[in-house]
């Protein structure tokens, strides 16, 4: 009976667990892709909170965290998803993300910290986020991409008012002291204002009736496609804002015409910027002006000039909040100085002066440096003051070109004459050149024939000297041969006699020892012979020699067969 019972509660809990498998992979399981992400929802739970959006865990309604991606496991009888696409943002852009969650902020404010309802002051990187989109909106827009040759002014937007005349702290909105370096840079252009103004020298050329023009430095384009194009959509941007401020200056008649003259050089990169005229307001300084003034004489002069003149990356941020943007640097500061300088120092001239080129360049530098002294007051700084073209009444310009031209002529004429006497002393000078190089040649050709006889000599010398050195040596050399043989023969003379005499007297010894020169001759045979020599003494019978050496056995058989052979042969 139990084991039926634990058979039935086994088989209902493998039912169950196979009932709940089944559930759980049939209904609940569903699965994210790559880049993408689940909103959920709860179907039940407490109610939201007043103003509050998503929901917490034990709330009803959707909740605030997302899932990822991968397979997840929910009741859809208390649960519903979404399946929507991740925020992607690719390199080149950040992310502006508002928040429709969390604390509210100040009055006044609209820049948010993490945590706060509205503008987030951090942005995005590039990178992959999963952020719900119920509570947060993300907006893809470029990066700051500062160009070389240009300096990102940074402005503040939030914040209390920083004090007049001063820069804006962490804490406050105006220009920042600190400005972007060229590169690439992750800003919030909801919360920071960036202008890109040109540093490094500029210029400024005032061309009379024709306008002016505001040359900046060139831009330079790098290898990175990407980086250029965000270069120039800031370069846009900013060129849009100028436009602003000329429609503002000039009207809208005068912007109009002055868009239609804009010119930007691409291959180049220079942006040329020329105005047409127009009326202004009272104290503003029409760009197109031309610079005329009365001479001290009382002639009207106009003239054309260009002024090089250096914005300092350090210098840029004050420039910008004193006076803005550099049109506005140009059209407040530059020009009314140039203008104002030019009338004050040109007026005492004479008209004389500006037509004499001595005359002319007194003013230029004397206007040079009053423009260095003036800007440099101003953190701009001056480098050149260039006047290129200048417009003198003709009723005074033809007496004094004549009068010139006539001194002028007068000089011409006397520095011909001064030329055809200097081309007589010339000939003169090189006639006794001329001569001169004769004159040298010749000695050069007997000191020649002097120093090669003198050599010739000298070589003989030292001929007649090394042969009668060379007999000399060969002589000594002959005598000490000779006397080397005589010496050598007196040794050899006396060691053989020494040597043979005292030969002599050992045999002569030797004789009278034995008593008998015989006998002594009979032992000197005796040493000489050999110690092994047997002596037998052979009775010859019949036959021959050569039979009776076989029988006697003194001979082996083989040595008298071979002297056999041998007589036979012979």
């Amino acid at each position: 009976m139990i084991k039926n019972v634990i058979k039935i509660v086994a088989g209902v809990v493998v039912f169950l667990a196979v009932l709940q498998l089944f559930w759980l992979w049939g209904f609940c399981r569903f699965y994210v892709g790559p880049n993408q992400m689940a909103v959920i929802s709860a179907k039940n739970g407490a109610a939201l909170e007043p103003g509050q959006i998503l929901a917490r865990e034990g709330q009803k309604g959707i909740r605030e965290e997302p899932l990822g991606e991968g397979r997840h496991f929910l009741n859809p009888i208390f649960y519903e998803r979404e399946i929507v696409p991740v925020t992607i943002i690719p390199p080149g852009k950040v992310g502006i993300v508002t928040s429709k969650i969390g604390e509210k902020l100040p009055t006044g404010e609209f820049i948010a910290e993490r945590g706060q309802k509205g503008i987030w002051r951090d942005v995005l990187g590039p990178g992959k986020y999963r952020m719900n989109t119920y509570g947060y909106n993300i907006e893809i827009v470029d990066a700051i991409s500062i160009p070389i040759g240009y300096a990102g002014v940074i402005t503040s937007r939030s914040g209390q008012q920083a004090p007049d005349g001063r820069f804006a702290n962490d804490a406050q909105k105006g220009v920042r002291k600190d400005v972007l370096q060229p590169g690439l840079y992750y800003v919030n252009p909801q919360a920071y204002k960036v202008d890109v103004l040109e540093i490094g020298i500029n210029q400024v050329s005032l061309l009379g009736q024709d306008g002016s023009k505001v040359i900046t430095k060139a831009r330079q384009l790098g290898q990175n496609d990407a980086l250029n194009v965000l270069q120039s959509n800031m370069l846009e941007k900013q060129e849009a804002q100028r436009m602003d401020y000329f429609s503002k200056r000039l009207g809208s008649s005068a912007a109009s015409a002055r868009k239609r003259d804009q010119q930007l050089d691409v291959s180049s990169g220079k942006m040329v910027r020329s105005t047409a005229p127009a009326s202004l307001e009272e104290g503003e300084i029409n760009l197109s002006e031309l610079v005329s003034f009365p001479s001290r004489d009382g002639f009207p002069i106009s003239l054309d000039m260009t002024v090089e003149f250096e914005l300092n990356p350090a210098d840029i941020a004050g420039i910008y909040r004193r006076y803005g943007d550099l049109p506005a640097v140009v059209d407040k500061i530059i020009m009314p100085q140039i203008t104002s300088i030019s009338r004050n120092k040109g007026s005492e001239y004479r008209a004389k002066d500006f037509i004499v080129g001595e005359g002319r360049e007194t003013f230029q530098n004397d206007l040079t440096e009053s423009l260095e002294e003036t800007l440099g007051g101003k953190d701009i700084k001056v480098y050149n003051a260039l006047i290129r073209h200048v417009e003198v009444p003709g009723e005074i310009r033809a007496p004094i070109q004549q009068a010139s031209i006539a001194v002028e002529q007068d000089l011409t004429n006397k520095e011909r004459q001064n030329t055809a006497r200097k081309e007589a002393e010339l000939n003169t000078e090189m006639s006794l050149i001329n001569q001169r190089g004769e004159q040298v040649m010749q000695e050069t050709e007997k000191l020649k024939a002097e120093i090669a006889a003198d050599l010739e000599k000298q070589v003989a010398t030292i001929q007649a000297g090394t042969l009668k050195k060379e007999a000399e040596i060969r002589k000594a050399t002959a005598a000490i041969n000779a006397d080397k043989v005589r010496v050598l023969g007196e040794a050899n003379a006396s060691a053989l006699e020494k040597v043979d005499g005292e030969k002599a007297k050992g045999l002569q010894l030797k004789t009278t020892a034995f008593g008998d020169p015989v006998a002594y001759a009979r032992w000197i045979f005796a040493e000489k012979l050999n110690p092994t020599m047997k002596l037998n003494v052979i009775h010859a019978g019949e036959g021959t020699l050569w039979t009776d050496l076989e029988n006697t056995g003194f001979a082996e058989l083989g040595g008298a067969r071979q002297l056999k052979s041998q007589g036979k042969t012979r």
